[in-house]
């Protein structure tokens, strides 16, 4: 029982990961401002900010990549 619980939750996290990675890489966009890369996330789903903010954080400070919602002004 222990164990089947912790598969799922392995598999979920890995489930969110992956997910997470594909968000990432689909919303990439180099700004001609400051040539950084900022992952844009679309400002109709804003839930999606959000829900990847806990890894969004992680994967700024390792990567130095931006996160914000909407396209740059």
């Amino acid at each position: 029982m222990k164990r089947k619980f912790l598969l799922t939750v392995l598999a979920l996290f890995l489930v969110y990961f992956l997910s997470y990675i594909w968000i990432r890489q689909a919303n990439a966009e180099i700004w001609e401002k400051d040539g950084r890369v900022y992952v844009i996330f679309p400002a109709d789903k804003t839930f999606l900010y959000y829900l990847y903010r806990p890894l969004s954080y992680l994967d700024g400070s390792l990567t130095g990549m931006r996160f914000h919602i909407g396209p740059h002004r």
